[in-house]
């Protein structure tokens, strides 16, 4: 059975790096634009995995970690969230409104597939 990944990424750049290695290995990835579809969309596909641009200017991605962590149905799915490695107060408000692991653009493009074939 395929991995689901549902991602909230505003910066087209990365949405396409994340859509190209999803399909190359055949990971179904969906993209969502607010906390309520993005919600949804992990109901509906049982997800397995959140990516979250803590950058997202279209969601707040704090609101969406405290949302998710606080629905039992929904609060075992990983989330992750990446950030612009000088933002490091960004990486701890995130670690501590429950994203399971927060880590640089750098660091997340380099090991994008790896995080999406987890």
């Amino acid at each position: 059975m395929s991995r689901t990944v549902i991602a909230a990424v505003d910066d087209m750049f990365f949405a396409s790096k994340i859509r190209a290695t999803a399909e190359h290995l055949g990971v179904d990835v969906r993209f969502a634009r607010n906390v309520d579809s993005l919600l949804t969309s992990a109901r509906e596909s049982k997800a397995d995995l959140i990516i979250v641009d803590l950058h997202a200017q279209k969601l707040d991605p704090i609101a969406l970690a405290t949302a998710l962590k606080s629905d039992p149905e929904l609060q075992a799915i990983v989330l992750l969230g990446f950030f612009s490695h000088v933002q490091t107060d960004l990486m701890r408000e995130a670690t501590k409104a429950g994203y399971d692991r927060v880590m640089p653009r750098s660091a997340f493009s380099n090991d994008l597939a790896t995080i999406l074939a987890a």
